[in-house]
């Protein structure tokens, strides 16, 4: 995988033009697609599931990063493999079992996530480290678009960064929340290898040119 990249999330884009966003997507700078999961339960909202997810992975050209805000996630893993997904992420909050999920996803195919909420500390993961592909770091509360970026992720980046070296693990870390041109450079800065932008690149005038200028900012 490469370093620096962006990752537009399809849960700000205009469902009512799904088809159009993903080919603006495939056609711009971006590296992969960027899919929320919420089930209502585990955060307050719900977007969208497997029906959604079949119709984008038809038209996607590059991977989809599908984060996973449900609780349970483990009922659901094989499916998502057999949909086309290439990285799955589970919250470490959602899974009392991780070692057994992340190996679970694996065994599909997909690349292991793990997503942590802005509570929770990166020293839960210093023995699955080494087992895990990406961390999204929560740089806002999951469950909503739209929010404004936590200030303490800087320091949690640069915190996860140490225990991913110190355990020469190959872990990628991704965040997701209130990503802007304004903190995109210094979250790379701190460790951050991929950023997640959802309102800031859908809701901008030229979304393309958005994405250019985001992968300029962090190259």
């Amino acid at each position: 995988m490469n370093k620096s990249m962006i990752a537009p999330s399809l849960l700000a884009s205009d469902f009512a033009n799904l088809q159009h966003e993903i080919e603006m997507v495939n056609q711009s700078d971006a590296d992969w697609f960027h899919l929320d999961v919420m089930d209502g339960v585990f955060v307050p909202n719900i977007s969208f599931g497997m029906p959604v997810i079949q119709a984008i992975a038809k038209h996607a050209k590059k991977p989809l990063d599908t984060h996973l805000m449900i609780v349970d996630p483990d009922k659901y893993i094989k499916t998502f493999g057999e949909l086309g997904v290439d990285h799955l992420t589970v919250h470490y909050e959602a899974c009392p079992h991780l070692h057994r999920t992340l190996q679970a996803i694996k065994a599909e195919g997909m690349k292991a996530g793990v997503a942590i909420n802005p509570h929770t500390s990166i020293n839960l993961l210093e023995d699955t480290i080494q087992d895990i592909d990406i961390v999204i770091v929560m740089s806002v509360n999951p469950g909503f678009g739209g929010q404004s970026f936590i200030e303490n992720t800087y320091q949690k980046v640069a915190d996860l960064k140490e225990l991913i070296n110190r355990k020469n693990a190959n872990t990628l870390i991704e965040i997701d929340g209130g990503v802007n041109a304004g903190n995109a450079k210094k979250l790379i800065d701190h460790g951050a290898d991929v950023l997640v932008a959802g309102s800031f690149v859908f809701k901008s005038g030229d979304p393309t040119e958005t994405i250019k200028k985001l992968k300029e900012e962090i190259a």
